[in-house]
């Protein structure tokens, strides 16, 4: 496990982000010598968990970088990779559930004629193939950015939020293509469907990559 730690005081440095560490963890050897971890039973299959320490010990050659800035590793070097990585991984959640909802308006014949050929049908297949390409587009910037070593914190948040929003979209079409058969195991959607939902919840929910939009981006006050 990688480990924030405040390791110089708050009190005792200029900026909050300052004076934080990044140590690495032998999740193994600390269950049960300071780290206690309990499994959470989740709408998902996710292996989620809560994780308590208390008391923990870590040797100092655990330290990874430079003591005290641990932020910059963690959350500019660490998160915005994250964020672009989940973001493509939305993506091709989406694609896969575009796809699945496209070949079932194709086959699925109704008043002897394919549901696809209906407007009803085809505007939300349309609409949620042009939301995923412009959210794709959205991660190849910031992958780009971060690829080069540039500033790429409101990219990548950004890219999270239209790829979570898109894939999402996607899936609730999906469902609504396929009707009641989108509830039905054997088709794979209802599964997906719910997938689909924790973008937008983690690893950062929608609410504050619109703060961190806002206020870094855009310039309005902090709001927490």
């Amino acid at each position: 496990m990688l480990l924030l730690a405040r390791t110089t005081p708050r009190d005792q440095v200029k900026k909050r982000t300052k004076g934080l560490s990044v140590f690495l963890v032998d999740l193994q050897a600390a269950k049960g010598n300071g780290v206690d971890i309990r499994p959470i039973k989740a709408l998902i299959n996710h292996n989620t968990t809560e994780v308590f320490i208390e008391n923990l010990k870590v040797p100092a050659e655990n330290l990874i970088g430079e003591e005290g800035q641990g932020f910059r590793y963690i959350i500019l070097d660490g998160m915005n990779a994250e964020r672009i990585l989940i973001a493509s991984e939305c993506i091709g959640d989406g694609r896969w559930l575009l796809r699945k909802g496209v070949d079932y308006a194709n086959e699925r014949r109704v008043f002897g004629r394919p549901i696809g050929q209906n407007q009803g049908v085809q505007f939300p297949l349309a609409r949620a193939y042009a939301e995923l390409e412009a959210a794709d587009m959205m991660c190849r910037r910031a992958a780009a950015l971060f690829d080069a070593g540039n500033p790429c914190g409101a990219d990548a948040n950004i890219a999270k939020l239209l790829a979570s929003e898109a894939t999402w979209k996607a899936a609730d079409t999906a469902l609504q293509t396929h009707g009641g058969f989108g509830f039905a195991q054997e088709y794979g959607i209802e599964r997906k469907w719910r997938e689909a939902r924790i973008y937008q919840t983690a690893p950062i929910s929608t609410n504050l990559v619109l703060a961190h939009v806002a206020q870094h981006v855009l310039g309005l006050p902090r709001s927490y």
